[in-house]
């Protein structure tokens, strides 16, 4: 199943000095956190427990079980919290999850009790995590255990954006049938696009990142069948958790962050 971005326009990210910042990755197979300060704090399957066991909260790029995963949050992070203060978060999100993830993901943090959260997409934090320019307009593709995306930015936007629930997982057996979903994907990028955006990071090469990346066999034919250099992000399944961490030290402001972060104490410069 293919579904199509339109255009979307995200603020910079801001910087908040007295917050205790983490970035967050709530992925369908691993939950992964980081701060800046301590590095990787969290590369975890993503299980709740409940009654009847250990569940799933997140599928196929989803928030299927809202409060699963909150209670998951707070027994994976709750006691790595700072006790003195609240914490602002950055959260990775599927470029096409949409208001629904994004929306259920700010009501999960909640429980770890957030000056703010603000999200940024998962691709937009993988060309962060590889020093990207994002500028020029840049192929990313994201092969996640459940899903596969593949999304053009340009001028530090979201252009385009196209999503398969297939991911690796499925193609654990069958390798060919992720490159087949990415090629098709990319293909009809460029059919529809009236522009010569896409063409023209097509040629500047496909920046790849997600456990898919990991996967010579299908880098190999990605590289192939695409006609285009692939690059991948270093350490690219955890990309996206990387480059989140980078956006949280941006020198920029956003009103949230100054809604929300407390003031300077009195009498300090």
């Amino acid at each position: 199943m293919n579904t199509t971005a339109r255009p979307v326009r995200h603020r910079a990210w801001p910087r908040c000095r007295r917050c205790h910042g983490i970035a967050l990755d709530l992925g369908s197979s691993r939950t992964r956190a980081w701060t800046s300060g301590r590095g990787m704090i969290l590369d975890v399957p993503t299980v709740a427990l409940s009654g009847d066991g250990p569940v799933h909260p997140v599928r196929r790029g989803a928030i299927v079980d809202t409060p699963g995963t909150a209670h998951m949050l707070d027994r994976l992070l709750g006691h790595r919290l700072p006790r003195v203060g609240r914490p602002f978060f950055i959260l990775t999100t599927p470029v096409l999850g949409g208001v629904a993830f994004r929306t259920e993901a700010r009501i999960a943090v909640e429980a770890l009790r957030p000056f703010t959260v603000l999200t940024v997409p998962s691709a937009r934090a993988v060309a962060a995590a590889a020093g990207a320019d994002v500028i020029t307009p840049l192929l990313v593709v994201d092969i996640g255990a459940h899903i596969t995306e593949a999304v053009l930015l340009a001028e530090g936007t979201v252009i385009d954006a196209h999503r398969t629930e297939l991911g690796l997982l499925d193609a654990s057996e069958q390798p060919a049938r992720i490159v087949d979903a990415v090629v098709t994907m990319v293909t009809t990028m460029l059919r529809q696009d009236r522009t010569t955006l896409t063409l023209d990071a097509l040629r500047r090469g496909v920046l790849l990142a997600g456990g898919g990346a990991l996967r010579p066999d299908i880098t190999y034919r990605l590289t192939q069948h695409l006609h285009a250099p692939v690059t991948l992000a270093p350490a690219p399944h955890t990309a996206a958790v990387r480059g989140a961490s980078h956006l949280l030290s941006a020198a920029h402001t956003h009103p949230s962050a100054a809604a929300t972060c407390p003031p300077p104490a009195s009498g300090s410069g």
